[in-house]
């Protein structure tokens, strides 16, 4: 029977040692997992060619941390914050980045293990980390009900891919007592790229696209998972007060008071855009903020009465909401303009009926 490959065991424990062991780091690794010394050396040497060790001298070699870093830890959610994950594991490993980007994976990686803490029902919580010379990536898991799941049943959602939609919206919590709802839309906006994977649905934020995607994918395994990815290049330039400030309603007052809406996540696979349910639907809870930026990207036409009821019966409703609309094409822009000029003429009178 075939001895279960344990590398990886081996040179995560080998980086976990290093700090307290830099002399003997070999004998006590092999110590620790009983393992012979030779065993332990065959994976020392791919750690130093990799960047993830240094060694000096060769007689009694004296190894430390190199410029590259990489750690994995599976966690019992019970008793866990995310504090502890950060200050305690991850830290002191990254001492390579960049203040900025130190920050931004701070802010992270304690509201994702806080997120899965909170709000997941699971027992286990995974994460992963790997820095080398270009990029910061890092890997939150756990074991429970999932997001989208979760989101959708809070919400009373008909279709679990409508959570992207109120993910991307963002003050979306299911704990208001515990929570601000602004954890995961911050956090998606610091990073180059975010991901979460989760009952066989994708939520994709790309920075250099400004764009959310939804994707559906092969459900065919364990649909409870919920990972969440993120990288971020360590050349960047992005601060966290930049990605506040792009969302806040001005220099002096840093509430939460502008969102970027995907028009286009209020579809359900291949439906149009006609129906005053589906409107309602794209501007639900949007109320809370000031400025609401409507992004029409991806969407070639919409109906009479998706855009009366939200850019006149909302709109009318809402007179403290700024309603804005971007990447609209010609056809789409007419349906808006119809309704704002009924909405003009009309006030606050109650809606059409269809």
């Amino acid at each position: 029977m075939a001895r279960p490959d344990r590398s990886h065991e081996i040179e995560l424990a080998l980086l976990r040692a290093v700090g307290e062991h830099p002399h003997g780091l070999v004998g006590v690794v092999a110590a620790q997992l009983g393992l012979s010394r030779q065993h332990i050396h065959t994976r020392v040497k791919p750690l130093v060619a990799g960047g993830y060790l240094r060694k000096a001298g060769t007689t009694r070699p004296t190894y430390s941390l190199g410029s590259n870093r990489r750690f994995q830890r599976r966690y019992l959610l019970d008793g866990l914050t995310g504090d502890r994950v950060w200050y305690a594991d991850l830290l002191p490993l990254l001492d390579v980045l960049p203040k900025n980007v130190l920050e931004i994976a701070q802010h992270g990686v304690t509201e994702m293990v806080n997120n899965a803490i909170d709000h997941s029902s699971g027992r286990h919580v995974s994460v992963w980390m790997e820095v080398d010379a270009a990029q910061l990536r890092l890997h939150v898991g756990d074991d429970g009900i999932g997001v989208f799941r979760k989101i959708s049943r809070a919400l009373a959602l008909p279709d679990e891919r409508l959570a992207l939609l109120e993910l991307a919206k963002g003050k979306l919590t299911t704990d208001p007592t515990r929570h601000s709802g602004e954890g995961i839309f911050f956090t998606s906006r610091a990073f180059d790229h975010f991901q979460i994977v989760s009952g066989g649905l994708l939520f994709d934020h790309y920075d250099a696209l400004e764009m959310d995607w939804l994707d559906e994918l092969d459900d065919s395994g364990t649909l409870q998972l919920r990972n969440v990815n993120a990288c971020t290049q360590l050349n960047s330039e992005r601060t966290l007060k930049q990605v506040f400030d792009q969302y806040s309603s001005g220099p002096d007052d840093y509430d939460f008071a502008k969102t970027i809406v995907p028009v286009r996540l209020a579809r359900i696979g291949d439906e149009l855009l006609i129906s005053r349910s589906q409107a309602k639907r794209l501007v639900q809870r949007v109320d809370r903020f000031r400025s609401v930026v409507l992004d029409f990207d991806q969407v070639g036409s919409i109906g009479q009465a998706f855009a009366d009821e939200i850019f006149r019966v909302f709109a009318n409703a809402h007179p403290e909401v700024e309603l804005i609309a971007i990447h609209a094409v010609p056809d789409v822009q007419q349906m808006i303009r119809r309704a704002e000029i009924l909405r003009d003429e009309q006030g606050g009178q109650l809606p059409l009926l269809d």
